[in-house]
């Protein structure tokens, strides 16, 4: 009888034991064939990503081609510019330096024309002492005259006067020598004085010739730097005009933050400066987890249509919107790579259902649509000090065509 029930007993044990084994089995079966799918899905976002990922650098590189064919550009224009104005400096040097030395010559010429006139005035002077010598040996002349009269008529006192005709003739002599001197004198100066004017007349010639040919290569230089001039002040004229399309160009995302500014009124609440929309992490998610709260669904939805309703409907904005950017945030509490895992698979969350509604099959969003995590790397500052209350959040924002570009650029005419 007892040998009975333990064989039943044996019997069920390995029954159970079958069965155990059996579900096991299936449980295992269903685990590698949930591995296995969940690996495909997995591989076959992983491909569609990388292909995304090529093609945006594929984009990336042809504008940064682009921005170096354009620095390059600059980069020439500056060096022309550069000497440009060292060659005008430069001329501007060469002739304050001509313009001194003709100061200086017409000075040296005002100078010997001053000495000329002087020389004059002394000449004039010994002109009228020759006339006045003149006039006094014609009237010795008429004295001698008179004597002689005086002889003829009185011939008793010849003897009496021959002395004092002696004496007259004596002086009358001394006279004529001494004036013959004087004249000698007179002439040899006034000569000498004809030849200095002839040679200052000369020299004044040929400074007046110098004078007017510098004069003309003065105004030749003055008229070709007037072109150069010219031609500067249009090519300032033409980097001003495009300086201010670049800025204009530049100055999109302003425009755009505007016009969503004044398509949202006072509904919604955006960044100032960038135009994102923030949504704090503790009204969608629970702490530490990626799964989106049912009563967060509504308020997330509400916002979403009325701010992508703004940039897709607008005609000021739509005509420059590139893509629609789901980023995760969270506070530096934990480590980098579980912040980061936690970031991204909250923005996945968020992606995933706002793709999900209507709204965004109608307007065709999804191609425009990109989610990232962005760990605590963006963490909001508030005095020095983290704010982790705002830094945990959800930020939905846009980004426009060529902004890496026209970025670049604006950075550059600002060093300007």
């Amino acid at each position: 009888m007892f040998e009975k029930k333990s064989t039943d007993t044996g019997s069920n044990f390995w029954i159970s034991y079958a069965d155990l084994m059996a579900g096991l089995l299936f449980v295992f079966i269903l685990l590698i064939g949930a591995i296995i799918s969940k690996s495909i899905i997995l591989k076959s976002d992983l491909h569609d990503k990388e292909d995304r990922l090529s093609l945006i650098s594929q984009t990336l590189k042809a504008k940064e081609s682009k921005l170096d064919e354009f620095s390059a550009t600059l980069a020439k224009n500056k060096t022309l510019l550069g000497e440009k104005d060292k060659y005008l400096a430069k001329n501007k040097r060469d002739i304050e330096n001509k313009k001194r030395d003709i100061e200086n010559k017409k000075r040296d010429i005002e100078n010997k024309k001053k000495d000329i006139e002087n020389k004059k005035k002394l000449i004039d002077k010994k002109d009228k002492h020759i006339a006045e010598n003149k006039k006094s040996l014609n009237l010795k002349d008429d004295e001698i005259k008179k004597l002689h009269k005086m002889l003829l008529d009185a011939n008793t006192q010849q003897d009496l006067l021959s002395k004092k005709v002696v004496i007259v003739q004596n002086l009358l002599n001394e006279t004529n020598t001494t004036l013959q001197k004087e004249k000698k004198t007179l002439h040899k100066t006034l000569k000498d004085y004809k030849g200095q004017v002839i040679v200052l007349s000369d020299q004044l010639t040929e400074v007046n010739k110098t004078v007017k040919h510098k004069d003309e290569k003065l105004l030749k230089l003055l008229n070709a730097l007037d072109e150069k001039e010219t031609k500067y002040d249009d090519l300032i004229v033409k980097l001003q005009s495009q300086k201010a399309k670049i800025k204009s160009l530049t100055g999109i995302k302003l425009k755009v933050v505007a016009a969503l500014k004044e398509e949202l009124g006072s509904k919604i609440a955006i960044d100032k400066q960038s135009g994102s929309l923030r949504l704090a992490s503790n009204i969608l998610f629970d702490r530490g987890r990626a799964t989106l709260k049912e009563e967060a669904k509504i308020e997330l939805k509400q916002a979403f249509e009325e701010y992508i309703g703004a940039l897709v409907t607008n005609t000021k904005i739509k005509p420059h919107l590139d893509r629609i950017i789901i980023e995760g945030h969270t506070d530096s509490d934990g480590g980098y790579l579980y912040n980061l895992n936690l970031s991204q698979k909250r923005a996945f969350a968020v992606m995933n259902f706002l793709l999900s509604l209507d709204f965004a099959r109608e307007h065709n969003i999804k191609p425009l649509m990109i989610a990232s995590g962005r760990a605590y790397l963006d963490a909001i500052i508030v005095d020095g000090v983290e704010d982790k209350d705002a830094s945990r959040r959800i930020e939905i924002k846009f980004r426009l065509k060529n902004e890496d570009a026209m970025h670049e650029i604006e950075k550059v005419l600002d060093a300007e």
